[in-house]
């Protein structure tokens, strides 16, 4: 019996061929070569082609990376850059808590 790996959908919106647009999905791709090895689908959607789709899935702002699967559904707005913050949002990297972190967010 073979393991089920984890598959993610990611879906990306962008604007054209802004430099923003551009740079997130170099950036993705990038990402994903390294860290997905080809256990993801990833879907480009223009919103200037298809603004119906952006307002479906209610994005108000490009680009923005949405991860479809494994649930929860999160979303990354902006050129992904911060590749520690694209891989906690994709759920690969967990920020660490000291205790003392631990103990702030239980006192809220």
């Amino acid at each position: 019996m073979t393991k089920a790996r984890k598959t993610y959908v990611l879906k990306l919106y962008v604007a054209g061929n802004t430099p923003n647009s551009v740079r997130a999905l170099k950036t993705l791709k990038n990402i994903l070569d390294q860290e997905f090895q080809g256990i993801y689908a990833l879907k480009v959607i223009d919103v200037l082609k298809n603004p119906q789709l952006a307002e479906e899935d209610k994005i108000l702002a490009t680009p923005t990376l949405s991860k479809i699967l494994p649930p929860p559904v999160r979303k990354i707005i902006g050129d992904l850059s911060d590749r520690e913050r694209v891989l906690i949002g994709l759920d690969l990297l967990y920020e660490e808590l000291s205790e003392e972190d631990w103990e702030e967010q239980s006192n809220l």
